[in-house]
C-alpha cells in the first residue's frame, strides 16, 4: 500500500479487552488507504455498500476509515465517503457509543477521542455524537448492549436514552427491515439479561411499535429472567415472548408478530404451538382424552418429540415465576403429558398389520389403542 497506512483494532475487540469479557470477533479500521490498495493486497471485498474487506488469511472485517451523511430513511439511508484523508477520528465519530469508539494500533496503544473508557469506568452507554439520531437501529443495538452489560452495572446516559425516544417518535423504526429487526432481537433475547432489551425499548417508547400487541410486560420480564438464568435456547426464549397472549387466546396476535419479524421456521413454530396449547397443556390433568392426543398429534409426537419437550420449557418457566413451581418440585402437567408421549409412541401399527388391518381401519385401530394407553395413565394420575 502506498503512502502512511495505518491499521487499528477497533470496536467490541477492544471494548470487551478493557471489560475483561471474552472477545468474539475483532474488527480492524484502515486509515491511509484506498480500495485499490486493499484489492491489491490480495483483500475479499463484502458487499458493494460499505467499504469492508475480509483478510485473505485470517477472514476478519478490515473497513476502510470513512465518514457518512444521512441521505435517506432507515438504517440503509445513508452515503459513505471514503478516502486516505479520513482521519481516525473522524470514522470514530461515527460510531453509535462512546465504548464502541475506542481504538488500538499493533503496539498496543488506545485512541480514545470521546472518553469511552471514562464511560467504560463508570458503567454508561453514552452516545457518540448527536449524529446518533439519524440510524434507527441504535435503538435497537443500545437496548441490546444495555441486556449484555446490565450485570456489569452498565446504564443508559439520560441524554442517550433521550436521543433513542426521538427516534422512537420519529416514524424511522417503522423502515428498519424485517431481517435486520430479528436479527437485533433474537441477539437481544440471547443476551444474559434480555429481560433490560424490553425494559429499554419500553422506557424510550420503542416497544409500542415494535411490538404493539405485546401484553403484559412485567411477566414476560420475569419469565425471559428466569429463561436467560437456565441458559434456555432461542427457540423457547422467543415463545416466552408470547406468554401472555396465548393465555388471552390471542393466537393472530402470534402469528402477526412471527409474519412481521419473518421469523425463522423452528422459533414460529413453537410461537403458535405456545398459543394453541399453553393453557392445554397447565390443565392436560382436567382434558379429555380426545383433545390429549390431539395436543400430541399437532405437536407432531411421533416425529419431532422434542417440540412437545420445548413447549413443556416453556409451561415449566411459567411455572416458575408465578409460583406454581419452586425449583426442587416436579411439574406434575409435565410428568403427565411426558408419560402418555412415551405411550403413545410405544403404540406401533405393525402389530396390527400383522391382523390384516389396513387403511382407514388401520388408523382407526391406531387410535382407539392410542386413546386406550392415555386412559389408562390419565386414570392413574388421577
Amino acid at each position: 500500500m502506498k503512502g502512511k497506512v495505518v491499521v487499528y483494532k477497533v470496536g467490541g475487540a477492544v471494548r470487551d479487552r478493557l471489560l475483561d469479557q471474552p472477545v468474539m470477533d475483532t474488527d480492524w479500521v484502515v486509515v491511509g488507504a484506498t480500495a485499490e490498495d486493499m484489492l491489491a493486497q490480495g483483500y475479499q471485498p463484502v458487499g458493494a455498500d460499505f467499504p469492508v474487506f475480509l483478510h485473505p488469511k485470517t477472514g476478519e472485517e478490515y473497513a476502510l476509515a470513512r465518514t457518512e451523511r444521512k441521505s435517506g430513511k432507515g438504517y440503509g439511508g445513508f452515503t459513505f465517503f471514503t478516502d486516505p484523508a479520513v482521519t481516525l477520528e473522524q470514522d470514530l465519530a461515527r460510531r453509535d457509543l462512546t465504548i464502541n469508539a475506542i481504538a488500538e494500533d499493533e503496539s498496543g496503544n488506545l485512541y480514545d477521542p470521546y472518553h469511552g473508557q471514562q464511560d467504560i469506568d463508570n458503567r454508561v452507554l453514552r452516545h457518540v455524537s448527536a449524529a446518533f439520531v439519524e440510524d434507527p437501529l441504535r435503538v435497537l443495538r443500545v437496548a441490546r448492549f444495555a441486556a449484555r452489560y446490565a450485570s456489569l452495572g452498565f446504564t443508559i446516559a439520560d441524554e442517550t436514552l433521550a436521543l433513542m425516544t426521538i427516534l422512537s417518535a420519529s416514524g424511522e423504526l417503522d423502515e428498519l427491515t424485517a431481517e435486520r429487526v430479528w436479527k437485533e432481537f433474537s441477539r437481544a433475547l440471547m443476551e444474559p439479561s434480555p429481560e433490560v432489551f424490553l425494559q429499554v425499548l419500553q422506557r424510550c417508547k420503542a416497544l409500542s411499535v415494535l411490538l404493539p400487541e405485546l401484553l403484559d410486560l412485567p411477566l414476560v420480564e420475569r419469565v425471559l429472567k428466569q429463561a436467560a438464568i437456565e441458559q434456555q435456547p432461542l427457540v423457547v426464549r422467543w415463545a416466552c415472548l408470547m406468554i401472555p397472549l396465548a393465555l388471552a387466546g390471542k393466537i393472530n396476535s402470534i402469528k402477526a408478530i412471527n409474519e412481521r419479524f419473518k421469523v425463522p421456521n423452528d422459533c414460529s413454530d413453537l410461537a403458535l404451538l405456545t398459543g394453541q396449547y399453553l393453557v392445554i397443556c397447565q390443565q392436560s390433568l382436567t382434558q379429555s382424552t380426545d383433545e390429549l392426543l390431539n395436543l400430541l398429534q399437532r405437536t407432531d409426537i411421533l416425529r419431532r418429540p422434542e417440540r412437545l419437550l420445548l413447549l413443556l420449557q416453556v409451561c415449566v418457566l411459567l411455572a416458575k415465576v408465578t409460583g406454581q413451581l419452586d425449583y426442587k418440585a416436579e411439574y406434575l402437567p409435565g410428568l403427565f403429558l411426558n408419560e402418555i408421549a412415551e405411550a403413545v409412541r410405544a403404540v406401533k401399527p405393525q402389530p396390527l398389520i400383522a391382523k390384516g388391518l389396513q387403511g382407514a381401519a388401520l388408523g382407526k385401530a391406531l387410535t382407539q389403542q392410542r386413546l386406550a394407553v392415555i386412559a389408562q395413565i390419565k386414570e392413574d394420575y388421577l
